[in-house]
C-alpha cells in the first residue's frame, strides 16, 4: 500500500513538471499530412524531424504531436564563426561556493580558458581565497563561405569517426557538425562530408600507435594521469598542439602501451579486477559543491489512472517496466537520504522515459542536462543508446543500471559485468585447484559449451545426457552408474551445463547420494540460469553440493546487519528485492565518486574498487570506448543460504 501511495505522489510530481521548449516547437499532425509537407512548412529537413521524433520513421498518425526544431540548419549558406582575441586578464579572488562553472558563466568564458591560464587548476580543485586570472577576450565574427571548403569522402571498412577526424585534422564534434545525419557507428561505403584538404595535408594513420579523443575539460594534467605522457611528449607526437592547443574532440596520437591506465582494451585475454584495493569513499573528504544528477526510468506514469487505486496497483503489478523502475527508485530514495546524512549537497532530476524514443528525445532537447554531472539510465538499451549519443558531445557520463547490450561509447559506464567476465572469474577460481578431479555433464544443446570447458580442463571426464533410442533426442537424465565411473576420492568439481530443470534435479539428486567422508563433490556451472532456481530443483541438494557460480551481485540477507535493509523494511514494510538494492548501491557509488574525485572518469582511476550492500564496482576503460565493470562475485549455497566464496 505504501508503494501505491508512493507512485501516486510521483504522478502528481511529474504532472507539475513542464518541459522546456526553447529550442523546438510542436506540430499536431493533420489527416493526410506527410513528413515531407511538415518539413517544407517549417523549413527543416526530414532528418531533423526524425532526429527529434524517431517513432515517426515508422508512421505518423493524425492528432499525434511532433517536435519541430526552431532553428533549422540550411545547407550551403555561409556560416558565421566567432574569433576570440586575448586582450588581458581580470584578477579574481574566489569566494565561498564559487565554482569553475559559476565563474565561467559570470565572466562569459569557457572553463578550459580559465584552467589554461591557471595551470594549478588542472591538479587542484578551486578553493575559497584562491587568486586566479580570468582571461578577457575580444570577440569578433567572421563569415566562412561553405562553398569549396568541404568534399565528399567514402567510409572504408573498420573506419570510425575518431580515425577520420584525426586524418582530416578536425575534432569528432566538428565531423559530426559537418554530417548531422551521420550514424553513431559508420558503415563501410557511406558517403560523408570532410574538409577539402590537399592530399599531402591528410594525415597518415599509423597502426603502431593508439589514438585518444580529448574529452570535455580534459587538460594536459589529466592526460598525463591517463597516459603517462607529459605535455612536451604529447606535443612532439602531435605538432598541431603547438598551434591550436588542446580542444575537446581532438584526436591525439599516443604510443601503444597496454600498461597505460587509460588504454585498458577489452580485447585479448580477459583480466578481472579481483585483487584491487577496495575504497570506502565515505571515509574520504567529500566535496561540498552541489552535484547534479539525473535519473531516467520508465515509470510509464502516462498510462496510469491515478484516480483509481485498484487500476494503479494492477498496472504496477502487470507492467514489468513500471514495476522494476519503482523498485529501483525505492532504493535510490534511501540512498539519497543516506547521502544527505553524510552532508552531500545534491540536486536530483527524475525523468519518466515512458519507455518511448520520442519521450527520451524530447527530454534531451529540453537543455535540462547542460550542467548535469552524471545520468543514471535509461534502462532499455535502445533508449540508453539514444541518450548516450546525444550527451556524448557534452562529455556527460551515463551509467547503465541494469542492462548489458548497450553501445559502450566514451561517456558510458556499463555497471553490469559481462557474461564472459563472470564465466572467466569462475574458471580462474577452479583452475587454481590443481588437485581436484573435474567432471563435465551436459545436454546436447550445450555440447559446444561443454567442449570449450574441456579445453580449459583437458583431463576432465565428459558425461552427456542419455538419449531417446528411436529419435536420438535428449532424455535429460543420467544414470547412477554414469557417475560411479567418473567420481574419485578427494575433491570432485562437477560442471553442469543445461537449462533444463528436470536434468538439474536428476543430476543433483544422484550427486547428493554420492557424497561420502572420502568423496567431496562441488557442483558448479558456467551458465547460472533460472532453471537452477526452479521448484523442481531441491535447494537442500544444491546446498549439500556447495553449488558455486559467478554472479553480478551477492544476495541480500535479512540476517546481514546493515542499516539499508532495516531502513527499507521500516519504510516499505517489505524486504528489498535485487532491483531496490541495486538502486541503492548504484546511486551511492555514482554520487560518492562524484564528491571524492574531480569527475566520474577520474574516479575510475582514483577509486579502483568500491563495495556496497550487494554490488561492487571496478571500472576499466576500453581503448576505443567507455568503461565496463570489471569485477564479479563468486557465490555458493551454504546451509541453505547463498554466501560469498572466500578466496
Amino acid at each position: 500500500m505504501r508503494k501505491l501511495i508512493y507512485i501516486l505522489s510521483l504522478v502528481a510530481l511529474f504532472g507539475c513538471v513542464s518541459a522546456k521548449a526553447q529550442n523546438y516547437k510542436t506540430h499536431k499532425v493533420q489527416v493526410g499530412e506527410t513528413i515531407e509537407q511538415i518539413a517544407t512548412k517549417y523549413s527543416v529537413t526530414k532528418s531533423q524531424i526524425y532526429a527529434l521524433n524517431p517513432d515517426a520513421r515508422k508512421d505518423i498518425k493524425p492528432d499525434s504531436v511532433l517536435i519541430i526544431p526552431n532553428d533549422s540548419v540550411v545547407p550551403n549558406r555561409p556560416s558565421v564563426s566567432e574569433v576570440k582575441a586575448l586582450e588581458g586578464f581580470k584578477k579574481h579572488k574566489v569566494k565561498r561556493k564559487e565554482t569553475l562553472y559559476s565563474l565561467a558563466k559570470k565572466y562569459n568564458v569557457d572553463q578550459e580558458d580559465i584552467k589554461k591560464h591557471n595551470p594549478d587548476l588542472y591538479a587542484n580543485n578551486l578553493r575559497k581565497g584562491d587568486k586566479i586570472k580570468i582571461p578577457i577576450y575580444k570577440v569578433t565574427k567572421e563569415v566562412v563561405e561553405a562553398e569549396g571548403v568541404t568534399t565528399s569522402y567514402t567510409v572504408k571498412p573498420k573506419e570510425g569517426k575518431w580515425r577520420i577526424a584525426y586524418q582530416y585534422g578536425i575534432t569528432v564534434q566538428e565531423l559530426e557538425s559537418l554530417n548531422p545525419d551521420m550514424e553513431d557507428v559508420l558503415q563501410p561505403g557511406s558517403v560523408i562530408t570532410v574538409p577539402n584538404l590537399k592530399v599531402e595535408e591528410v594525415k597518415d594513420f599509423d597502426e603502431k600507435y593508439s589514438y585518444h579523443t580529448v574529452l570535455k575539460s580534459e587538460g594536459f594534467y589529466r592526460l598525463k594521469v591517463k597516459t603517462g605522457l607529459t605535455q612536451e611528449e604529447l606535443e612532439k607526437l602531435n605538432p598541431d598542439l603547438l598551434t591550436t592547443g588542446l580542444k575537446e574532440g581532438m584526436v591525439l596520437k599516443i604510443p601503444y602501451d597496454a600498461n597505460i591506465r587509460s588504454i585498458n582494451e577489452g580485447s585479448g585475454p580477459l583480466t578481472i579486477g579481483e585483487d584491487l584495493p577496495s575504497s570506502d569513499l565515505t571515509s574520504r573528504d567529500l566535496d561540498s559543491e552541489t552535484k547534479h544528477i539525473a535519473i531516467m526510468l520508465p515509470f510509464k506514469l502516462n498510462e496510469i489512472n491515478s484516480e483509481s487505486a485498484y487500476d494503479t496497483k494492477k498496472f504496477i503489478t502487470d507492467d514489468p517496466y513500471s514495476s522494476i523502475s519503482l523498485d529501483f527508485y525505492s532504493g535510490v530514495k534511501i540512498a539519497l537520504d543516506s547521502l544527505s546524512t553524510l552532508g552531500v549537497n545534491l540536486k536530483v532530476d527524475v525523468y519518466d522515459t515512458e519507455n518511448r524514443e520520442s519521450q527520451v528525445t524530447s527530454l534531451l532537447q529540453s537543455n535540462a542536462f547542460d550542467d548535469v554531472h552524471a545520468v543514471i539510465g535509461p534502462i532499455m538499451p535502445k533508449l540508453f543508446n539514444i541518450a548516450s549519443a546525444s550527451l556524448k558531445s557534452k562529455n556527460i557520463p551515463l551509467i547503465s543500471p541494469i542492462t548489458k547490450t548497450i553501445n559502450l561509447s566514451d561517456n558510458v559506464f556499463q555497471s553490469i559485468p559481462s557474461e564472459d567476465l563472470i564465466e572467466q572469474a569462475l574458471l580462474n577460481y577452479f583452475k587454481a585447484d590443481s588437485t581436484a578431479n573435474f567432471i563435465i555433464i551436459s545436454d546436447m544443446k550445450n555440447k559446444e559449451r561443454a567442449t570449450e570447458l574441456k579445453k580449459t580442463f583437458p583431463k576432465a571426464a565428459l558425461v552427456m545426457s542419455r538419449k531417446v533410442k528411436k529419435t536420438g533426442a535428449d532424455s535429460y537424465y543420467i544414470l547412477d552408474g554414469d557417475m560411479v565411473r567418473v567420481l574419485k576420492s578427494g575433491k570432485n568439481v562437477v560442471f553442469l551445463e543445461t537449462a533444463n530443470p528436470g536434468f538439474i534435479s536428476n543430476v543433483s539428486s544422484i550427486l547428493n547420494s554420492k557424497i561420502k567422508p572420502n568423496i567431496e563433490i562441488v557442483l558448479t556451472t558456467s551458465d547460472k540460469n533460472k532453471a537452477f532456481e526452479d521448484d523442481e530443483v531441491r535447494n537442500t541438494h544444491l546446498s549439500n553440493l556447495s553449488f558455486t557460480y559467478g554472479s553480478i551481485n551477492k544476495s541480500f540477507s535479512e540476517d546481514d546487519n546493515n542499516s539499508f535493509g532495516k531502513r527499507y523494511k521500516a519504510l516499505y514494510s517489505e524486504t528489498p528485492n535485487k532491483y531496490a538494492v541495486r538502486g541503492f548501491d548504484l546511486t551511492m557509488d555514482v554520487v560518492l565518486r562524484l564528491v571524492t574525485s574531480e569527475d566520474l572518469y577520474l574516479s575510475a582511476i582514483e577509486s579502483p574498487l568500491t563495495t556496497y550492500v550487494e554490488n561492487k564496482f571496478a571500472y576499466k576503460k576500453k581503448l576505443f570506448g567507455g568503461y565496463f565493470n570489471n569485477t564479479v562475485y563468486l557465490v555458493k549455497y551454504q546451509d541453505l543460504k547463498v554466501v560469498e566464496v572466500e578466496k
